[in-house]
C-alpha cells in the first residue's frame, strides 16, 4: 500500500511538472512575437539615432567645406588620354595641417573625371556634400595613394592618373572603360571625430541581441 500510495504521489508530481512545463513553453511562444517586435523596434530607434548623428555632422561639414570644394565643379573637361603617361599634380591650395605620407589615413573630398569630361563620381550632391570619404593605406587606386603624398590637410590637389595607375586593365563602370587615364580635385579635410555607437547598438552588433 505505501508504496502504491508513492507511486501514485509520484506521477502526480510528474503530472504537475509535465503541466507547468508546458504552460511555460505555451507562455513563451505567446510572449516571444512580442518580445522579438519589441527588440526589433529598439533596434530600429537606436539605428536611426546612430544614423541622425552621422547626417548631422556630415551636415555641419557640407556648411564648412561645400563652397571651397564647389569652386572647383567647373574644373572638369575633356582631355587627351595619350598625353596622360606619368602621374603629375598640381597644387590649387597648399594645406596647413598635418603632412600626408604613403602610410596616412586621412578624410577628403573630391571630384573625379574621365577623359570625356565626364564626371563619374564627386563627393558634390547638389547644393550639399556627401560625407567625407576615409582614406587608408592601400585602399584607394595607386594614383591616389602616390598622388596625396605630400600634401597637408586643408590642401586641395588636382591629380592626373595614367590608367595603370587607376584601375589598369579592368576599368570601373561605364564611364571608366579599360585603360582609361584619370582626373581628380582632391581635398583634404581635417579627420571628423568618431561618433560613437550607442552602447546596446554596439551590443547588438556583437551579441546579436539588445
Amino acid at each position: 500500500m505505501a508504496t502504491q500510495k508513492a507511486q501514485r504521489i509520484g506521477i502526480w508530481i510528474i503530472a504537475i511538472v509535465l503541466t507547468v512545463g508546458t504552460l511555460a513553453g505555451f507562455v513563451a511562444i505567446v510572449l516571444a512575437p512580442k518580445n522579438q517586435a519589441a527588440d526589433q523596434t529598439k533596434l530600429t530607434q537606436l539605428q536611426a539615432q546612430y544614423q541622425a548623428a552621422q547626417d548631422a555632422q556630415s551636415k555641419d561639414l557640407s556648411d564648412k567645406y561645400f563652397a571651397e570644394l564647389n569652386q572647383y565643379s567647373t574644373l572638369p573637361a575633356a582631355f587627351n588620354k595619350d598625353d596622360v603617361t606619368t602621374l603629375t599634380t598640381q597644387d590649387l591650395k597648399v594645406g596647413d595641417g598635418a603632412d600626408i605620407t604613403a602610410n596616412s589615413t586621412f578624410s577628403a573630398y573630391y571630384i573625379g573625371w574621365n577623359p570625356s569630361g565626364v564626371v563619374f563620381d564627386e563627393s558634390i550632391s547638389g547644393t550639399t556634400l556627401k560625407a567625407p570619404f576615409s582614406v587608408t593605406p592601400g585602399g584607394v587606386i595607386q594614383g591616389w595613394s602616390d598622388g596625396t603624398v605630400g600634401m597637408k590637410v586643408g590642401g586641395i590637389r588636382e591629380l592626373t592618373i595614367p590608367a595603370d595607375k587607376a584601375y589598369g586593365a579592368t576599368g570601373s563602370g561605364t564611364n571608366i572603360p579599360p585603360n582609361t587615364p584619370l582626373k581628380f580635385v582632391i581635398m583634404i579635410i581635417p579627420t571628423p571625430a568618431a561618433i560613437p555607437i550607442p552602447a546596446e547598438l554596439e551590443k547588438y552588433y556583437t551579441t546579436g541581441s539588445l
